[in-house]
């Protein structure tokens, strides 16, 4: 399976309508990452926009590693079937799918990155989980903290950032995908040591 692509799903809600979203943030992460592959998103039979290509320069100057990048064309509750479908079309094992999500559970602009574990009350993940069978695959979180006052998740999660949290939105999401790039170049552990040591 070593010739298998690396699968990047970026999760999100489909439309301009929640393009600016909190829950997108997954989706804007793979904006920022798509442009070091080559080509454009199209439409893939899976339900998904899909950029196919090598992601940079491997050693000695030879092309980088195949990947895939995927934004569900579903809403993010229901996010297990085209993942599913772009697995078994792509016949990636699950160490080489990452999906990338907005988490409520970590502060607005902290980055986290694991293999496996629980959902936390995310519907898209929990959807991915029941479509794979297994919650064995590598996840790329992206904090958003939690909302203010009594307002209700769902309603935090499906607003825009605003204009004050901007300015670093757009470091996160460098930095996300430059985490990306590290996880497919030098493996978990590495990137995760990088990553957090960073970001503590």
């Amino acid at each position: 399976m070593s010739t298998a692509p690396w699968l990047v799903v970026g999760l999100g809600n489909p439309g301009p309508t929640y393009a600016g979203n909190r829950h997108n943030v997954g989706q804007m992460v793979l904006d920022v990452l798509a442009r070091e592959v080559p080509g454009a998103f199209t439409a893939h039979k899976a339900r998904a926009a899909v950029l196919e290509g090598r992601l940079g320069v491997g050693p000695g100057g030879a092309p980088g590693p195949r990947v895939v990048l995927a934004k569900p064309a579903s809403y993010m509750n229901v996010s297990g079937p085209p993942v599913g479908a772009l697995v078994r079309f792509y016949q990636v094992p699950l160490e080489r799918l990452l999906v990338v999500h907005d988490e409520l559970d970590l502060p607005a602009e902290t980055l986290r990155l694991k293999r496996g574990g629980g959902e936390g009350g995310h519907n898209g993940l929990k959807s991915i989980s029941q479509t794979l069978g297994s919650r064995d695959y590598l996840r790329l979180r992206v904090g958003i903290g939690r909302p203010p006052g009594r307002m209700d998740a769902a309603d935090y999660v499906l607003r825009d950032f605003s204009a004050s949290e901007r300015p670093g939105l757009a470091v996160t999401l460098e930095e996300a995908a430059e985490a990306i790039e590290d996880l497919i170049a030098d493996g978990l552990e590495k990137t995760q040591t990088r990553l957090h040591a960073a970001r503590s």
